[in-house]
């Protein structure tokens, strides 16, 4: 059991720790990772932008954070489970969390997330996300600087950013002409 919730100011204290294991993660896996510091993890946390998870007896357990592109766009990133709570359900019900707080602050925005990760990808296609070509996501030149930090930063450069080892898949909001 565990406990979720929009993470809060008071939580910038576990940010060096989110920061260490999800550059840890990414090492062990062989995957890139679109490294940020704590000071970001932080501010995404004070501007209640992130979801945060505990175990029972108060131990950090998981997080992921949202950022946001003139609010046409909106990504879920930094998805981490703490090792020792890995395997049992816990990034699923944190990308649920998240994913209903980017509807709750940008019910307009398409929602996005670049993976190389297997389980990540099933999660996203369970809350209605579809792959998709990179062209459909955000041009800014923000997010993509963001890659920079990531070992597999050359390949999407040589591919002009059309396509990298990550999939792109987007979360489309039905609008209303899409209902009727």
């Amino acid at each position: 059991m565990f406990v979720l919730r929009q993470a809060i100011a008071e939580d910038g204290k576990y940010a060096q720790m989110i920061c260490d294991e999800m550059r840890n993660s990414a090492k062990i896996r062989g995957t890139g990772i679109a490294e940020r510091t704590p000071e970001y993890i932080r501010n995404k946390m004070r501007q209640g932008k992130a979801v945060i998870a505990f175990s029972e007896e108060g131990l950090w357990a998981g997080f992921c954070y949202i950022e946001d592109w003139t609010g046409e766009f909106v990504a879920n990133s930094g998805l981490i489970v703490n090792p020792i709570f890995r395997k049992n359900g816990l990034a699923r019900q944190i990308k649920q969390a998240v994913f209903n707080l980017s509807l709750q602050q940008y019910p307009e925005a398409k929602i996005f997330g670049l993976t190389t990760g297997l389980a990540v990808m099933k999660i996203n296609s369970e809350l209605g996300y579809q792959p998709v070509t990179y062209s459909e996501l955000t041009q800014d030149e923000g997010f993509w600087s963001g890659c920079k930090s990531c070992v597999n930063y050359n390949i999407l450069i040589s591919k002009n950013r059309k396509n990298c080892l990550c999939t792109a898949m987007l979360y489309q909001p039905k609008n209303k002409s899409q209902e009727e």
